[in-house]
């Protein structure tokens, strides 16, 4: 049927009046199912039992739930609370029929230490394995790294370090597991930023492959990728112990043969478009160890700050970036190289950590308030994943030689503008209250595969 052009318009007259007066209107219905989700998990008396030694007259598992929530609806800061305070779905979400201040939530951050932040990190990656074991994976790809969290001048164990782009300004450095398969942040551990990328790295491992054959079982491959930063010795002989697979970036250190192979090679590989490679055994007698190792050269258009080794070759061979990847994975030279640029995905979970769960903001001057800040930004997220899963919007993808995501994810900007971030009203009809919407057929959907889900 065609409409008229008429009726597809409207006379806007004049300025609607804007008024504020108390009703139950909340901005935020798709908390509901958030809350259903997180009821099916047990999370209140999860957190309940991870907070056993914080003190709060507004409950440490509400004003931990109530932190979670306002993660999912986009606030940022301890001072955005002030304004969701009144929604009727945040106050359900979290069990409060007032919202604690800024103030008294930053307070009750300050009571973490690292003693009583343990069980919270407990809690996070107990909540990853299960939803890793209920999609019964045979293979774990795990990305290890740093990333940079600038911080103020006063904030505790912040200190300047690396950081390329700014430099004179203190920061925290914590270390983060990444699953590759399911975006999801296995552990976190916070750092000043000061130290070494592979600072705390081998206790690091060691603990969170312990847990994982626990829980998991040893069916479960663990393969792990990691910069040139983890070449350690150390983190060597762990992974080779515990029966792990690895890709690590080898540096072109004066100490390593790697320039001497380079230039002694006269047969290389093609790998992929412009990339080329070459697999030797790297002998490091100082460490006792026979690592077997790829070469990779890239070619570029011009000279770049990576490819520092051009004066061992003649200016015939044009212009390369050459990189070296140590592994005990039996791949191929171009599977390998495929796998070694899949650690590259991380970022983009890194990237939506810092700019939709507030992982880049500092919200005291507390070093053991800020790291429990952290751990509640990287349970959110997690939650966030996991909820995708277990409701079926998050559908699978076809496999990849990257090992990177195995499914469809929606960002969480996208998730809250789609469920999170809609507007309803709060009624009561035969003595049972009612969350109302808009009438919207693509919102109802969702809505009802969603509450479906959860009922199952």
């Amino acid at each position: 049927m065609r409409l008229s052009v008429a009726s597809l318009r409207r006379v806007v007259k004049g300025d609607l009046a804007i008024q504020f007066v108390p009703q139950q209107l909340t901005s935020y219905s798709g908390l509901e199912l958030l809350r259903r989700y997180g009821q099916r998990l047990g999370l209140a008396d999860r957190l309940r039992g991870a907070f056993g030694g914080l003190r709060s007259d507004y409950g440490s598992a509400q004003v931990g739930l109530m932190l979670l929530a306002l993660f999912f609806v986009g606030g940022r800061r301890l001072e955005h609370l002030r304004h969701v305070a009144d929604d009727p779905l945040l106050t359900r979400f979290c069990g409060l029929a007032r919202l604690p201040t800024g103030r008294t939530v930053a307070n009750w951050l300050k009571q973490f230490t690292q003693e009583t932040l343990a069980p919270l990190v407990a809690l996070n990656q107990t909540l990853v394995t299960e939803a890793l074991a209920r999609l019964q994976v045979p293979r774990l790809t795990i990305d290890v790294d740093g990333s940079v969290i600038r911080t103020g001048m006063k904030v505790g164990w912040a200190f300047r370090g690396f950081n390329p782009h700014h430099r004179k300004d203190p920061s925290y450095y914590p270390l983060l597991a990444h699953i590759a398969q399911t975006g999801h942040i296995l552990r976190l551990k916070n750092r000043p930023g000061n130290v070494h990328d592979s600072k705390q790295a081998v206790p690091f491992l060691r603990e969170l492959i312990d847990d994982l054959r626990q829980r998991l079982g040893r069916r479960v491959v663990l393969e792990f990728r990691m910069d040139a930063a983890f070449f350690q010795r150390a983190i060597f002989r762990l992974l080779a112990a515990r029966g792990c697979g690895y890709a690590i970036k080898v540096g072109y250190w004066s100490w390593l043969p790697l320039k001497r192979l380079a230039a002694e090679c006269r047969q290389w590989d093609p790998v992929a478009p412009g990339v080329t490679g070459h697999a030797t055994e790297l002998v490091l007698a100082q460490w006792n160890l026979r690592l077997r190792v790829v070469l990779y050269r890239k070619h570029v258009a011009h000279e770049t700050r990576r490819n520092f080794q051009l004066d061992l070759f003649t200016p015939d061979d044009g212009h390369y970036e050459y990189s070296a990847v140590a592994t005990n994975l039996p791949l191929g030279l171009a599977a390998l190289w495929a796998f070694a640029c899949g650690r590259g995905a991380q970022e983009k979970t890194f990237a939506e950590l810092k700019g939709e769960f507030a992982l880049d903001v500092v919200p005291t001057n507390d070093y053991a308030a800020n790291s429990a800040w952290q751990q509640l930004s990287v349970l959110a997220h997690n939650l966030a994943r996991s909820f995708q899963l277990d409701t079926g919007a998050a559908a699978p993808k076809p496999r990849s030689r990257k090992r990177t995501y195995a499914f469809l994810f929606r960002s969480m900007r996208t998730l809250r503008f789609l469920i999170v971030a809609r507007a309803g009203r709060v009624t009561r009809i035969d003595g049972r209250n009612v969350l109302r919407l808009a009438h919207n057929p693509a919102t109802q959907a969702w809505y009802e595969r969603i509450t479906h889900a959860l009922a199952a």
